[in-house]
């Protein structure tokens, strides 16, 4: 690391998943040009997300982050964000009234357009092709035109991402999320899934709940959090050149702010400790994240906490752990064991996707959901046996009806796959199943409480939110 850091430090250091844009003149003015844009997001509210965060590291909350595996400039409309947004706060409304925390509500979304791979080419057709990386870069189109990354494509992202953020803030704090309302959060396909009546029976119990207090004179208009909550965003810092455009001093504090999102994290193919990525990370003041995969040695991970939470702030390292459902055990306790023997503070949160990814019979990308479910299990149980609070989860999902991921109640098969296989890159829980999942993960949060010592530590009003 330098001891020095500024917003273009990373640029001494080598740097990997980097598309191979060949007009660099035009990357640059690309780059200066989104540096006089205005931030997406604001330095408060990254404290305030930073806040809540570390309360889930003292495990007296959840973290539920979730969201596309990457955003479409072809599928950006009002309608799927809302659908996203509703079952969002489906999944949140059964994690915090039947996991009996407060959640924190953080989506991959607004900013979500990067991807990185495992090859930098792919061969379709006989033709070798630059590979996909994600629209903020190139095209997913099979043709040499769509895949030679575009820089003018960080500006519709950036536009994009900031008419997201714009709708979002108004479902969140306009009214939309108001407990009130909690039967109307019902998307129409859900009503044939088995989840639908689990999720009906935690909306008749709050909508009785809601009526005592309004009979006790607390409202919606008296108690804020019963109409609003608090959303922030998350993605991927992975193309460095667009987050360093979007850094900014915050005027209060002086320190550095991405302000791309609230939250960014560092992904299990860029998280060489001297490397670019760390290096950028380190310098902004944002709560962070870092996937966590199976060739994460101990003595890395610390060397890695290190350099990016050198204070050991609660709130702003969330270690995201994503090795398999069949590998949990193998490497997980000894990450823990390292953490808790330096007396770091994080918040540890479960990815059940991205080690679970098969190929079908069909020839589909696909994860099986008993899997996904394997894994949140596994990791909740290496958690409660090393004496830790196993503090989040990390999914990919859509709000839509897709058949991206097999199994679940509905019992999703290989030759379903095609039926509406809609993804640009990996496959998404589709709505039914990311709340099948809340579900399941409610009753995992609630054996740990009970294995618990009792407090009267409860913080009803952070719960509400």
């Amino acid at each position: 690391m330098t001891t020095n850091w500024t917003p273009d430090s990373w640029r001494s250091f080598p740097v990997v998943q980097v598309p191979d844009y060949q007009d660099q003149a035009r990357l640059k003015s690309v780059e200066e040009q989104l540096a006089g844009y205005p931030p997406l997001v604001f330095a408060g509210e990254a404290r305030k997300l930073k806040r809540k965060l570390a309360r889930v590291a003292e495990g007296k909350g959840f973290l539920l982050q979730g969201g596309d595996c990457a955003e479409s400039f072809a599928e950006h409309s009002a309608d799927n964000i809302r659908d996203f947004f509703r079952v969002f706060l489906q999944m949140s409304v059964v994690l915090t009234f039947a996991g009996g925390q407060p959640v924190v509500k953080v989506g991959r979304i607004a900013g979500q357009f990067a991807k990185p791979r495992s090859s930098p080419t792919e061969t379709i057709g006989g033709v070798e092709l630059p590979i996909y990386r994600g629209d903020i870069v190139n095209g997913a189109e099979a043709t040499l035109e769509a895949r030679r990354p575009d820089p003018e494509r960080q500006i519709m992202a950036y536009r994009q991402s900031a008419a997201t953020l714009n709708l979002l803030r108004a479902f969140a704090q306009g009214g939309y999320a108001n407990l009130e309302h909690v039967h109307k959060w019902t998307l129409d396909f859900l009503k044939d899934s088995p989840a639908y009546e689990r999720y009906q029976e935690i909306s008749d119990r709050i909508t009785e709940t809601v009526g005592f207090m309004r009979a006790c004179g607390i409202n919606a208009d008296t108690a804020p959090q019963l109409r609003t909550t608090d959303f922030f965003t998350s993605h991927e810092a992975l193309l460095l050149g667009y987050e360093q455009a979007l850094t900014r001093v915050d005027s209060t504090s002086g320190d550095w702010y991405a302000t791309s999102g609230h939250m960014l994290w560092i992904g299990d193919r860029t998280r060489q400790p001297d490397h670019a990525h760390v290096e950028f990370m380190r310098g902004v003041k944002n709560p962070i994240g870092l996937k966590c995969g199976p060739s994460l040695k101990p003595d890395e991970l610390i060397r890695l906490i290190d350099a990016l939470n050198p204070e050991n702030e609660p709130g702003r390292l969330t270690l995201i752990a994503r090795f398999g459902a069949d590998k949990v055990e193998k490497h997980l306790p000894d990450l823990i064991r390292a953490v808790k023997r330096e007396g770091k503070v994080v918040v540890w949160s479960c990815d059940p996707m991205h080690g679970n990814t098969v190929k079908s019979t069909s020839g589909y990308k696909t994860r099986p959901f008993e899997s996904v479910l394997g894994e949140v299990r596994r990791f909740m149980a290496v958690h409660q046996a090393e004496g830790t609070h196993a503090g989040g989860i990390h999914v990919e999902m859509t709000g839509k009806d897709v058949t991206e991921c097999t199994g679940g109640l509905r019992a999703l098969r290989d030759e379903d796959l095609n039926d509406r296989y809609h993804t640009f890159c990996d496959p998404r829980l589709n709505a039914a199943q990311a709340l099948e999942l809340a579900f399941l993960v409610a009753e995992e949060i609630k054996k740990e409480m009970a294995s618990r010592p009792k407090t009267d530590d409860d913080d009803i009003v952070e719960a509400a939110e």
